[in-house]
């Protein structure tokens, strides 16, 4: 009798939990929808830049943080494929090199969230825009870097969250979400000076964030099939971004770690990075722990609450420094604070143990950041006051507006 009582007290607890979960799984899903306008197809034009910021900002920071955050280093990986962009990145050893690619990843990973996770007229968005423009800009005048190239790294960053949410997520980005998205990125576009004219319905016929993610979509695929090809500069940045990847890794993982990272390219992207097909067993092995991870968030565990958001970046400059510091990082801990629990913490002991840099170091600026000086060491000094000019403008030029609303 006691262990039947035993055996039934325990499956009405599991039973409840399980029900828990799926009650409490979908409120934020269903709130959110519920919360703003959008709700047909004709209400997504009419969406804003400001709604967008906040609707992606939840799915960023709540409901798919892990996933959407290696979507994004996916998607940067993937411009790698490439040889135009492959080649400039190597020729200005930013990326090329190991004693340059951390702090290049962790500036390029700064910017790309002070704009995604501030509001589009807030002065962090405006000044990571303008200081990417300024980077950007010095390349473009040398004719280093084309509009495709520019508009194909924009695609990116839509259609790889996309894709890796559907794909290993508990559920996939519903319509109004993606076209928050797309809204998004097309606003980020319009004040990079990105052209859409070769899409389908560019530059000024989209509809709604949704048919611009699908024009981007049809034309991302082309322009890879004509430009994804093997070179030697696409393996190189390939090396080098797996080794930051993998950097946490013990030694004797990294064989399989790598292993795991090819197995998660598809073909032509494994191809174009002239890497071998990964042995047999890497690819049911990824796909079951993804897919065993998907269905234990989705079953067995309840909605991620408000105080564990997802952050890299600090809310707010520090009160001594006024500059903002890195919360997570990969390879290096540039601009993270030397707090007693950064520096002490499991993570810290364990990187101490396999030989890795920790907080603390004044080479990794624990002072912190100032983004307007973001980039390679000797720029950082320099277009400041164009970034001030270039951010001003863009704080009052209503980022926040639908940019779907003027057509012609």
């Amino acid at each position: 009798m006691a262990l039947t009582s035993v055996l039934t007290v325990g499956f009405v607890a599991l039973s409840s939990y399980l029900l828990l979960c799926r009650g409490l799984r979908y409120l934020r899903r269903d709130g959110k929808h519920a919360q703003y306008p959008y709700k047909s197809r004709e209400d997504f034009s009419k969406m804003t830049a400001q709604h967008a910021f906040e609707i992606t900002k939840y799915t960023i920071s709540l409901e798919f943080p892990f996933t959407i955050e290696k979507a994004l280093q996916f998607a940067l990986f993937r411009t790698y494929g490439i040889p135009t962009i492959s080649k400039l990145l190597c020729d200005t050893r930013q990326l090329s090199e190991a004693r340059n690619a951390p702090k290049r990843y962790a500036d390029t990973a700064i910017l790309i969230t002070e704009f995604l996770t501030h509001e589009p007229t807030s002065d962090r968005a405006c000044s990571a825009i303008a200081r990417m423009n300024y980077l950007h800009g010095m390349w473009q005048k040398r004719g280093r870097i084309s509009n495709d190239d520019m508009l194909y790294t924009l695609s990116l960053f839509v259609l790889e969250v996309d894709r890796w949410v559907r794909t290993y997520e508990w559920r996939a980005l519903t319509p109004m979400e993606l076209c928050a998205f797309g809204t998004q990125w097309k606003s980020i576009g319009d004040v990079m000076g990105i052209s859409f004219a070769g899409l389908k319905h560019g530059p000024s016929d989209f509809v709604d964030g949704l048919q611009f993610v699908e024009d981007l979509r049809h034309w991302a695929e082309d322009y890879e099939k004509r430009t994804m090809v093997p070179n030697g500069w696409n393996h190189k940045l390939a090396e080098e971004t797996i080794a930051i990847l993998l950097c946490n890794a013990p030694h004797f993982l990294k064989p399989y770690g790598k292993q795991a990272v090819i197995t998660l390219m598809d073909g032509r992207l494994r191809r174009a990075m002239m890497y071998p097909d990964p042995p047999s067993q890497y690819l049911p092995l990824v796909s079951f722990a993804l897919h065993a991870r998907k269905l234990f968030i989705r079953h067995l565990l309840p909605p991620r609450p408000y105080f564990m958001r997802f952050r890299t970046v600090s809310d707010g400059p520090d009160p001594k420094t006024g500059r903002y510091h890195q919360t997570i990082y990969e390879a290096e801990p540039w601009y993270v604070k030397p707090t007693l629990y950064n520096r002490y913490n499991l993570a810290a002991w364990f990187r101490w143990l396999l030989g890795k840099p920790y907080p603390g170091p004044k080479k990794f600026k624990p002072e912190g950041y100032d983004i307007l000086e973001l980039g390679p060491l000797n720029l950082e000094n320099s277009g400041q006051d164009e970034c001030k000019e270039t951010r001003e403008r863009l704080m009052g030029a209503g980022r926040g507006a639908c940019p779907f609303a003027f057509k012609g």
